[in-house]
């Protein structure tokens, strides 16, 4: 038997389901230790079985794009990888990060992914039977009836492997309905935002398993009076960190308002049900902007407008907790780049 040391590279990916994908993967055995993306080699699926393919002419490629050490396993490394066709025909049409522009203008992406954990059917925390009390103090609740103890577990231990992985996790809090937790990722770089996300995410759903815990990511989960789940998204360029100013803002949001439709396509299915002027949110046809407004389409920082300067970052509050961070920033780049300074 060999001595010679073996490496687990876990390929990850985005399959083809509608209205939006699932992270699927799978484990590739090597000799030798990856040092970057380059030196891990393109691998192949059955897209018949991910709704990516036929079942005549199956095949598809795995294009490796970014990659993570994986602490949880020895000799581990997570390969996030773009979905090509066969033959070198290009970007396969599931595969959204091909949309993303690569010219980004320096954005920078703060995204707030809120989430419940839910077990045998129903969030983590929940009777048997009925409701728990009603919505007040779960949000940054402490205490075992208001957070329970799987769920500060899990979410503590979250952390440590995305941090382990290089990801810049910045934080965690319960929130606003019981079984609810949101983290909060931070990335330079509209690609590397989106990547980081989907591991995250792959990471936190692995790490459920051994709870026998599930992650659910629907905007709405819970009809009724609960809050529904964001995945608000804080961003911010070159131009508007540098220069800003009241005019370029003013044509930032004219732009945002004119393109509303094409951004609520964009952000998630079925955000109608979160999006309804309650809860913390404008109405899924209405669009609006204001400081410090957490009811508005884009909140503004008091930074933002301190001194009148009209530079920082933005909060889009649209985006909701299953849409595709490709598909985000997608959108979000193409807006920005028809406005000029």
């Amino acid at each position: 038997m060999s001595s010679e040391p073996k490496y687990k590279l876990e390929y990850v990916w985005l399959d083809g389901y509608l209205p939006e994908p699932n992270l699927r993967s799978k484990t590739k055995i090597v000799s030798k230790a990856p040092q970057s993306v380059a030196d891990c080699p393109v691998w192949g699926f059955d897209g018949s079985s991910t709704q990516q393919a036929e079942g005549h002419d199956s095949d598809c490629v795995l294009v490796p794009v970014a990659l993570y050490p994986d602490s949880t396993r020895r000799n581990g490394y997570l390969v996030m990888c773009e979905v090509h066709l066969p033959k070198d025909k290009g970007p396969h049409p599931s595969n959204f990060r091909a949309t993303v522009a690569d010219d980004d203008g320096g954005l920078w992406v703060g995204f707030e992914q809120e989430y419940f954990l839910y077990k045998d059917g129903k969030p983590l925390g929940f009777p048997e039977s009925g409701y728990p009390a009603p919505q007040g103090p779960y949000y940054t609740g402490v205490g075992y009836k208001n957070v329970g103890c799987i769920a500060r577990k899990i979410v503590e231990e979250h952390i440590d492997i995305c941090h382990d992985a290089g990801i810049e996790l910045e934080g965690i809090n319960a929130e606003v309905a019981k079984g609810q937790w949101e983290f909060q990722i931070f990335a330079k770089g509209a690609k590397k935002a989106a990547d980081d996300m989907w591991i995250a995410r792959y990471l936190l759903l692995r790490h459920c398993e051994q709870y026998g815990v599930d992650v659910e990511w629907h905007c709405k989960p819970i009809r009724g009076d609960w809050n529904g789940s964001g995945m608000h998204t804080n961003f911010s360029t070159n131009l508007l960190r540098d220069k800003g100013g009241k005019a370029y803002f003013e044509k930032l949001m004219a732009a945002f308002d004119k393109y509303k439709d094409e951004h609520i396509a964009a952000y998630g299915p079925d955000n109608h049900l979160r999006l309804t002027g309650l809860h913390e949110t404008q109405s899924i046809d209405k669009f609006n902007y204001g400081v410090a407004n957490r009811g508005a389409s884009i909140r503004i920082p008091h930074s933002f407008v301190a001194g009148d300067a009209y530079r920082g970052y933005l909060e889009d509050r649209r985006p909701n907790s299953q849409a595709d961070p490709y598909k985000i920033l997608a959108r979000l780049l193409k807006t920005i780049s028809e406005v000029k300074a």
